[in-house]
């Protein structure tokens, strides 16, 4: 586990090429944060679901763009799973609060 760990922390050798792994990640990765952080806006916007949803699903493509440009300029692959997995674990805690309330 800890080899693994030292070999995603190590960063690319080449600065030009992006790589396959942070392409998928950032486009997959920046989609489920922009999803998360969109419906998190929906419970803090005031007004019912239905009157906040326009501003969520306008932001939602620009919100996509630049996480997916945050998670492609990581500078090793650990670091851009952990730039998806901290603002997941992140917004799910804050969903899961704000839907209780």
């Amino acid at each position: 586990m800890i080899k693994q760990l030292k070999i995603l922390s190590v960063p690319e050798q080449s600065g030009k090429k992006i790589g396959l792994f942070r392409t998928i990640l950032s486009i997959f990765g920046g989609l489920l944060v922009a999803y998360l952080s969109m419906t998190t806006l929906i419970f803090l916007i005031p007004g019912s679901a239905g009157e906040s949803i326009v501003v969520p699903l306008l932001l939602n493509t620009l919100v996509w763009a630049f996480t997916a440009l945050w998670i492609s300029l990581a500078y090793s692959k650990l670091s851009a799973i952990l730039r998806v997995v901290i603002p997941t674990f992140i917004f799910s805690i804050l969903l899961a609060i704000l839907y209780n309330i």
